[in-house]
């Protein structure tokens, strides 16, 4: 079960990581067969389904989406828990707000990301 503490220090640790555009440090929250979904991914990747599956696959996408937005950075709004879940709320450098959903896999690590972005 996730703490409202875990919840946070898990928050806290993704943003710095993708804030120092840290690739290893961002790729230690996910596991090996982590699936994401997002709208973003759709319009990097040219793929409408949006979908990045395993870690491998992630690492490179994220790899991209550093390239491509290369003064990324990410201003936590709220961290939202539920019993193997978290919702990252925050806004990013171009002031668009995110949610991302993440679930928890059996290791701790986030097996499952949905991002929804508000533009």
């Amino acid at each position: 079960m996730l703490s409202e503490e875990g919840a946070r220090e898990l928050a806290s640790h993704w943003v710095q990581a993708w804030n120092s555009h840290d690739l290893d440090a961002i790729m230690a929250h996910y596991d090996d067969n982590v699936v994401l979904v997002s709208p973003v991914a759709a319009r990097i990747l040219d793929d409408l389904s949006g979908m990045v599956s395993g870690k491998p696959a992630l690492r490179s996408y994220f790899k991209r989406a550093l390239d491509v937005y290369p003064n990324l950075t990410f201003e936590l709004l709220d961290v939202m828990w539920g019993l193997r879940s978290v919702v990252l709320y925050y806004v990013n450098q171009k002031g668009s707000r995110t949610g991302e959903y993440m679930e928890l896999g059996p290791t701790g690590k986030v097996s499952r990301v949905v991002a929804n972005y508000s533009g």
